[in-house]
């Protein structure tokens, strides 16, 4: 791993990473609550049984609790988190405020995305920023942390660096940056193109889409280890435990880039108990893809379902996360 051999990180889920030891992280959505506790309830589960937990900005492009103080919160309980840092909401001014406001509240791990459309979600007439696209935040946030150092005076950031005009940080943060990316069996230009431009830009880590369907799992760490990507990349695949055929057509119908085969979905009709196969599948899923190269690691993902992702972790015999 060229860009994380010796990073200077103080993360679980790095030196879990690093370590070669199959790494596992969860997701939450902040609660929309004025409070600490609903998102504390929600993480506690997860607390001792993955690497880190990563909260959501704006997922679906709906309020909630803004995951840069989510971050702060859980960061303050002693558990780890990944924030997600989306382009939508902010300029760069608020956008790199953040960032080193996460880093004095000790989170390190951060996802790079670019954001839901608004005219999708509780706040369809709200205005979509985009001053930045994920790659750039990507770029600056290796910059703040390498060079300790923010763009400055109308920089072209999307360029190949963003010196030479810089502000020093006073206290540079120590950044573990990741980026998305959807499973594939096919190794399309743009695919192999994106991947890239995200290892130029400096990602460290990936963190992909739900995918149900081995066969493209397989194919996909084949093709990750082929085109070099797994010597640049730490890639946590996506999954989850299930709850019934209709929420899986759902999530394959209203949500991008998720992979759900015809087999799984009968799989759940067929099942006397959809959410206790939903959990099985999972395990099983979990435990192939811990053995497959090229693949670092899973993130779990069940919103409505985070209480089931301990069992099965532990079914899948990976639950020693100290």
């Amino acid at each position: 791993m060229n860009d994380v051999d010796s990073p200077a990180v103080d993360s679980k889920l790095v030196r879990r990473l690093i370590s070669g030891e199959f790494a596992i992280t969860a997701e939450v959505t902040p609660p929309v609550a004025a409070a600490a506790a609903p998102l504390l309830e929600k993480a506690a589960v997860l607390k001792d049984c993955v690497d880190a937990v990563n909260v959501t900005d704006g997922a679906s492009a709906r309020v909630h609790m803004s995951s840069t103080a989510s971050a702060a919160i859980l960061a303050g309980a002693g558990i780890e988190p990944v924030v997600q840092f989306t382009c939508r909401d902010r300029n760069r001014i608020a956008i790199m405020s953040d960032l080193l406001g996460v880093a004095a509240q000790g989170v390190h791990n951060l996802l790079m995305l670019t954001g839901d459309d608004p005219t999708a979600g509780d706040q369809p007439d709200a205005k979509p920023v985009f001053d930045f696209a994920s790659q750039d935040l990507i770029r600056i946030a290796r910059q703040m942390t390498d060079k300790g150092a923010l763009p400055s005076k109308g920089v072209k950031v999307s360029g190949d660096d963003i010196e030479p005009d810089t502000r020093p940080i006073d206290t540079p943060p120590q950044f573990f940056v990741g980026a998305a990316d959807t499973p594939t069996a096919e190794a399309n230009e743009g695919w192999i193109n994106g991947l890239r431009n995200k290892i130029k830009a400096g990602a460290q880590f990936i963190q992909t889409q739900l995918c149900y369907d081995m066969d493209i799992v397989r194919r996909y760490a084949e093709l990750l280890e082929e085109k070099g990507f797994s010597e640049h990349l730490f890639f946590l695949l996506g999954n989850g435990p299930l709850l019934s055929a209709k929420s899986a057509i759902w999530m394959r119908d209203n949500l991008w880039g998720v992979v759900m085969p015809d087999s799984v979905l009968q799989r759940l009709e067929d099942a006397d108990d959809a959410k206790a196969e939903g959990i099985k599948l999972c395990v099983e899923q979990i435990e192939e893809m811990s053995r497959i190269s090229g693949i670092s690691g899973v993130h779990l993902m069940a919103p409505i379902n985070t209480s089931s992702i301990p069992g099965v972790i532990a079914a899948a015999g990976l639950e020693n996360r100290t």
